[in-house]
């Protein structure tokens, strides 16, 4: 048999995190050998047991999973990382691979799934859930700016237009006009309703 795969655990949900160290605990070739709940917490941690692969949650506390797993592909290149999302949406498979992950599975994949994406990924193969794949090929891409996004952001966050464009050093017409845009580009009702397009797109 050759040498353990050594993986990193990162998911803020207790239960969880539980069953996934637990299912890969029963694979005799997989040694899980460290855990965490936050994604500021998954560098460090990283840094001192040296992981074969980052199993990470794309929703954690603190940094979100796909910025850590960005941080973990500069800094430690030869810790590969396999992301796990409960929604799985195009735009998010999309923002992923842009992250530099080596891998994207939904976390309802049967457990042989997990352990295989686990093995394939340390091997040095991408790893993509099959049917994300698809979804994202057959997906149109963002048609909004870097700009437009960042606009939509601070407004799904509350920020009024005057707030916006303080924030972005624009003039409050200019960021009216960008709204105004982006309702348009997104066939949406009004500024809420774009926001939720982003969001379910992955956009956002």
């Amino acid at each position: 048999m050759g040498s353990m795969i050594k993986v990193l655990v990162a998911e803020d949900m207790h239960i969880v995190r539980g069953a996934l160290v637990a299912l890969l605990g029963l694979e005799a070739d997989i040694e899980v050998v460290a855990e965490c709940a936050s994604g500021d917490e998954i560098l460090p941690l990283a840094q001192s047991t040296r992981p074969d692969v980052a199993l990470i949650d794309i929703d954690l506390p603190g940094k979100d999973g796909l910025t850590a797993a960005a941080e973990l592909h500069e800094l430690l290149p030869g810790v590969r990382t396999l992301i796990l999302t409960s929604l799985g949406s195009p735009g998010t498979l999309r923002r992923a691979l842009a992250a530099k992950v080596n891998g994207f599975l939904r976390k309802d994949a049967p457990a042989d799934r997990l352990a295989n994406a686990v093995r394939g990924v340390a091997a040095g193969r991408r790893v993509v859930d099959g049917d994300l794949a698809l979804a994202a090929w057959d997906s149109e891409d963002c048609p909004l700016t870097t700009r437009e996004i960042e606009v939509l952001r601070l407004a799904s966050v509350g920020s009024d237009p005057t707030e916006i464009a303080a924030e972005l050093f624009l003039s409050a017409g200019t960021v009216r006009n960008y709204l105004t845009t982006i309702v348009s580009k997104l066939s949406a009702r009004n500024r809420v309703d774009a926001v939720r397009i982003a969001r379910e797109s992955g956009w956002l």
